[in-house]
């Protein structure tokens, strides 16, 4: 099949960017035309009706996310694709043994930061790059969390061109996105059935089970008992909230806020109309710094009191592990090569990109003398926020960015714009291409098990890069090719 029949007439790729579905020559690669093939049956006009069951199947399910940038915290479905993202066995496999291996270094990385700190000591990181991030804890040193698990869930972002997938960022903190991988294969299978009865597709939807199977692998026993598994959310205003109670639901857990929880002998309980209930997992997507009033921020109304000394004594797995953000940090992210092979003693299978620290003079004069070249991100940033696309912005921006960098040199770093890989996608009746990324989920508990598949975002204006929901992105569906039937 070439571009020019079915649906795909007169597709025309980006010049000279990698397609992953049609090569230059507009012929359809062929490891994707088991999949591609099967959504060429179908006509431009059974599509829009598709659409529109997809779309009031999201609003039904109250599939939506919070848009805070235009001053009034509106709700708005999240944006979907009928098209989806393939990747074919032979990739996914390679992709699964790099994520796995990028994995077990962070953890690594993050037992010896707040334990013995070797890989400070043998100055492979240096030491004033951790103790400056805004994210270390150093009160968390010498804390061991049940199991000596730290990054429970995981998030990596990935993006793809011609040589391959590359890591772009490592997110091991609070990711969020899985319940629209879950609930988009859900609403497609339903809309286009035949077109999964062809084509050999990877499962998603065991991912809630294989999340509380993980944590309760490594859960506390008391009196030789476990106690129940919760997730803990900060409430109904947060603009993740769907997921959480998405999630708890799919997991068979409860879902709580802090004032349904409390801490007696440092043991964590569950207020419930039967008397307490021994809690020993909580899935907690509240930030480090909310999390226990009396640890941390004596403000905070989102916690729980005590909570702290109830994970410090293993009675409690909290998931993800308090002090990952420092992993998240893009100025530490540079180095993960180096963790792979100093505490795996192996070769990194992934690449990650070139990145310039705006911290060190040599690599910051670089930054401000092309700036107009490069992406300027916050090291703490997320969600496409407090970012700088060089050749895309005005001068006046790149200006106002190098002000920023002067100021505080340590919160910013620089990568080379990266040529995101694209995928057909439909726009206003029409398939065209829109670059793409992909969110990896990864869930650890005595083993690591990955979502095959994950949150592929798509970049909807014409010529964007920026991939993220808030910013104006949608969704597809990730396709993992199984081995041929």
């Amino acid at each position: 099949m070439s571009r020019d029949s079915g649906v795909f007439d007169g597709y025309q790729p980006y010049n000279g960017v990698y397609d992953e579905i049609f090569d230059a020559d507009g012929k359809l690669r062929s490891e994707m035309a088991s999949a591609i093939e099967t959504i060429n049956d179908y006509s431009m006009e059974m599509f829009h009706e598709k659409q529109k069951f997809v779309d009031a199947s999201f609003l039904k399910n109250g599939i939506t996310f919070t848009v805070y940038s235009d001053g009034e915290g509106t709700e708005k479905i999240f944006p979907f694709d009928l098209i989806p993202r393939v990747i074919s066995s032979k990739e996914w496999k390679e992709l699964d043994l790099g994520l796995t291996q990028r994995l077990k270094a962070l953890n690594h990385f993050l037992n010896d930061i707040y334990g013995d700190q070797k890989i400070l000591d043998d100055n492979i990181i240096p030491r004033e790059m951790v103790e400056s991030s805004e994210e270390y804890l150093p009160q968390m040193r010498g804390i061991r969390p049940p199991g000596g698990v730290y990054c429970h869930i995981a998030g990596l972002d990935l993006i793809k061109d011609e040589s391959g997938f590359m890591v772009l960022e490592d997110n091991v903190r609070t990711p969020s996105g899985v319940s629209y991988v879950l609930e988009s294969r859900n609403s497609l299978v339903k809309a286009m059935p035949d077109s999964f009865a062809k084509t050999n597709v990877k499962r998603v939807l065991d991912y809630p089970t294989e999340l509380r199977k993980a944590l309760s692998s490594i859960s506390p026993e008391v009196t030789g008992k476990k106690g129940l598994s919760v997730v803990l959310t900060p409430g109904q205003h947060n603009s993740a909230y769907f997921e959480h109670s998405y999630l708890a639901r799919k997991m068979g857990c409860e879902l709580v806020q802090g004032s349904d929880l409390f801490v007696h002998d440092k043991h964590v309980y569950l207020k419930t109309t039967k008397g307490p209930k021994l809690v020993t997992v909580v899935y907690r997507r509240i930030d480090d710094q909310f999390l226990d009033p009396e640890f941390f921020n004596p403000n905070s109304m989102l916690g729980v009191p005590g909570i702290m000394q109830a994970y410090i004594a293993g009675n409690v797995v909290l998931a993800n592990a308090v002090g990952n953000g420092i992993a998240d940090d893009k100025a530490i992210y540079p180095y993960v090569h180096d963790m792979i092979r100093y505490y795996l003693k192996e070769e990194p299978i992934l690449k990650q990109v070139k990145t310039y620290f705006c911290s060190e003079t040599k690599d910051r004069e670089y930054v401000v003398n092309n700036i107009d070249k490069l992406v300027i991100k916050e090291a703490n940033g997320s969600g496409g926020y407090g970012m700088l696309i060089g050749p895309q912005a005005t001068p006046e921006e790149r200006q106002e960015f190098v002000a920023k960098i002067k100021a505080k040199p340590r919160a910013y770093i620089a990568q080379p714009l990266v040529e995101l890989s694209t995928s057909p996608t439909l726009i206003n009746g029409k398939i065209v291409p829109r670059r793409v990324d992909l969110r990896a989920f990864l869930v650890t508990g005595k083993d690591t098990w990955i979502l095959p598949g994950g949150l592929a975002r798509v970049a909807l204006k014409e010529g964007s890069y920026v991939v993220n929901s808030s910013q104006g992105g949608g969704s597809k569906d990730t396709w993992v090719l199984g081995s041929e039937k």
